[in-house]
């Protein structure tokens, strides 16, 4: 039997209405979604469905849900490229060394080389890395990035990647 802990503690997929996967909500968003008809059940996969009880209701929340009415696409616009998002997208960590200490804004093709003040061009670093590395390229310094810097993605693509790419893992 399954407990009232076990069932708050589920989430349920949300697809738009043309079937993208944009979010995942705990069970009480999933089921005020589907009582007020703004959702309707995908059953993919109904054997792991839950049933919910209410004093006048039984309701099947399945672990997908569609979207039936929208409210028009919100519109979302790449984020300035500043200090605060270059950290959030580096997650607060040097792209040469690691490190989450004395952190500063690297242009990766330096400005006086040319390099232009974009997402693809700046990354977070050390003081220490970003002052070895100082009016030079990676490569010229002899330093390598963990990641290749790139504009952040629209959140529900972005959520959309790691579903599918979970689905696949759990197949």
């Amino acid at each position: 039997m399954t407990s009232v802990t076990d069932v708050l503690r589920r989430t349920v997929v949300v697809f738009s209405k043309n079937y993208l996967p944009v979010s995942r909500v705990n069970i009480k968003r999933a089921i005020a979604l589907l009582v007020m008809g703004k959702a309707e059940p995908l059953d993919f996969n109904s054997e792991n469905a839950i049933l919910v009880h209410s004093p006048n209701l039984v309701l099947s929340v399945p672990e997908q849900i569609r979207l039936t009415k929208t409210d028009g696409e919100r519109v979302w616009k790449v984020p300035p490229v500043n200090r605060r998002e270059i950290l959030r997208r580096d997650k607060h960590t040097c792209q040469y060394c690691n490190s989450t200490k004395k952190l500063t804004l690297d242009h990766v093709i330096p400005r006086s080389k040319g390099g232009p003040h974009t997402w693809d061009n700046v990354v977070t670093a050390c003081e220490k890395c970003n002052s070895h590395k100082g009016d030079r390229t990676p490569d010229q310094a002899g330093m390598a990035l963990h990641t290749k810097p790139k504009a952040p993605m629209h959140p529900a693509v972005a959520f959309a990647e790691q579903f599918w790419r979970s689905q696949v893992h759990t197949e």
